[in-house]
């Protein structure tokens, strides 16, 4: 977000949070954007597992069943947006040109919900269906990696590709108004797709990529405890 909005360039605004991270951690896990990034993933994952635990319950499945149906997609994206939408219209401000904090554009907020809803749909729905393709593919390369790893890992990351570019636009509308003509906001989103990318593809995997696996394993071996009590 500093990227987009020119306040520093991605290289310039790493290291400043990396200093922070390392000569005062404290400061960094007591801050606003902290508490807003684990509000959105904590909230997320637990709306995603209560629902999973409801239906393994209602339908008389086994507590470890992984649900990805439509129903699991509407939950997930729900609390996911809904919680985004918080973070971000803060970080925007937080974040954006400088100045007094203003009012957080419509079609940014639509933008928001769009990106998220891609994102999740990748993490949640995509893996679940395509994790067994991949396992019957993979089964006699290797036996270590399950398909369903892969495409956690996979999944999040890819769609960063086209999603990227709704979320540099938004901001886009945020830090510049509604002036602007289209042609420069296609500019402007094609100047920054490229590092904007990869610093999203860097912040999900950990996210929805690595936190997806771990919560999955988490949930599955809690589960199981469960029902052995």
């Amino acid at each position: 977000m500093e990227n987009a909005s020119g306040r520093a360039p991605i290289g310039q605004s790493l290291l400043s949070s990396f200093r922070t991270l390392l000569l005062s951690p404290s400061t960094l896990l007591i801050s606003k954007p902290f508490a807003l990034i684990c509000m959105v993933y904590g909230g997320t994952y637990l709306t995603a597992n209560t629902l999973d635990t409801v239906t393994s319950t209602v339908t008389s499945a086994p507590s470890t069943l992984v649900t990805s149906g439509t129903t699991k997609f509407a939950a997930s994206s729900g609390a996911n947006i809904g919680l985004t939408l918080i973070k971000d219209r803060i970080f925007a401000q937080l974040f954006g040109p400088g100045g007094p904090a203003r009012p957080v554009p419509a079609p940014s907020m639509a933008l928001f919900a769009l990106r998220d809803c891609m994102t999740i749909f990748a993490s949640f729905n995509i893996p679940p269906l395509l994790g067994p393709r991949l396992s019957a593919h993979m089964g006699a390369l290797d036996a270590t990696v399950s398909g369903q790893t892969v495409a956690q890992f996979v999944a999040p990351a890819a769609i960063q590709i086209a999603s990227t570019p709704l979320h540099l636009l938004g901001l886009d509308l945020y830090n510049r108004g509604g002036s602007e003509g289209w042609r420069s906001r296609a500019q402007t989103v094609w100047r920054n797709w490229g590092v904007s990318t990869v610093a999203r593809v860097c912040r999900i995997v950990p996210a929805f990529g690595f936190g997806g696996v771990v919560n999955a394993k988490v949930r599955r071996t809690g589960m199981a405890m469960w029902e052995r009590v």
